[in-house]
């Protein structure tokens, strides 16, 4: 049985990171109503030195709550979670991006659904997408909030925030953890969960800010990540949880996006994948 008393929060940082950037996320993890019993942070390979110092000042400013896990090379970032929830103390963990913020009660409100809803796995919420500073507002992004919705949802696309979510450890390792699947590890995780039968929920509000901007909408496009899509669409298929006609319309779009000009991908995500 859960106690609900202990969260762990599990992030996994890379030598890309910014550091002022993750020390703004680090704050937002330890400054929260409800307090993480520990923070599990998955080095992902060797980190510049500016990084290096975050944590080194987090884990002596805040004694026992960090368990830092070193990794020799990176491995990505499936691999890496992988890694990193098997060292979670507790049942209930919360993911969280290394660059994102989380609002003060995100762990409270969390906790308390999955509480009162035992039966439910993950929960997880909608997200801010700022650029710069959470001032600096670009978009809403709203994902299905019941569990039909996001059972239906999912066939086609991705239903939860990924740094949003809490999940219940023995559901996830359950269906086999993380698998290394690039840029999509989260979504075949959570198609293998609603597939096995687990109930879900994603909270009607915003619990994080996500660093978002035109760097987030480049990235996501050209050969490689057409090619990486095309062939994670294929795995993820094959779990069984959507139609061929599920499987078509999705690849069909990933291809007409991913090999989009940078402005068009771009325009795309604000107008049809993001509410103002």
């Amino acid at each position: 049985m859960e106690n609900y008393d202990k969260v762990s929060i599990l992030m996994s940082v890379y030598i890309k990171e910014d550091p002022e950037n993750f020390k703004t996320c680090l704050q937002s993890m330890v400054d929260q109503t409800l307090k993480a019993d520990e923070i599990v942070l998955v080095k992902d390979g060797p980190l510049t030195n500016k990084l290096e110092a975050v944590i080194d000042e987090y884990a002596k400013k805040y004694e026992n709550l960090f368990k830092v896990v070193s990794l020799s090379q990176n491995v990505g970032l499936g691999e890496a979670l992988n890694i990193g929830i098997q060292q979670c103390s507790n049942q209930l963990i919360a993911r969280m991006d290394t660059d994102d913020i989380a609002v003060a009660d995100r762990i409270e409100k969390q906790v308390s659904y999955l509480a009162l809803h035992p039966e439910t796995a993950i929960v997880g919420s909608d997200i801010i997408e700022f650029e710069t500073s959470i001032d600096n507002v670009i978009a809403y992004k709203i994902v299905p909030h019941t569990h039909d919705e996001i059972i239906s949802f999912a066939k086609r696309r991705n239903p939860f925030n990924h740094m949003t979510v809490m999940y219940r450890k023995e559901a996830v390792l359950q269906v086999g953890n993380y698998l290394p699947l690039n840029g999509y590890e989260d979504y075949y995780l959570w198609v293998r969960m609603l597939k096995s039968g687990v109930r879900t929920h994603n909270l009607s509000e915003v619990l994080v800010y996500a660093r978002a901007g035109h760097e987030m909408y480049y990235r996501r496009g050209g050969w490689k990540y057409l090619l990486d899509g095309v062939k994670a669409q294929k795995q993820i298929y094959e779990v069984g949880l959507m139609s061929k006609k599920d499987f078509a319309i999705r690849l069909v779009g990933q291809i007409v996006v991913n090999s989009s000009p940078n402005k068009l991908r771009g325009l795309f995500y604000k107008k049809f994948l993001r509410k103002k």
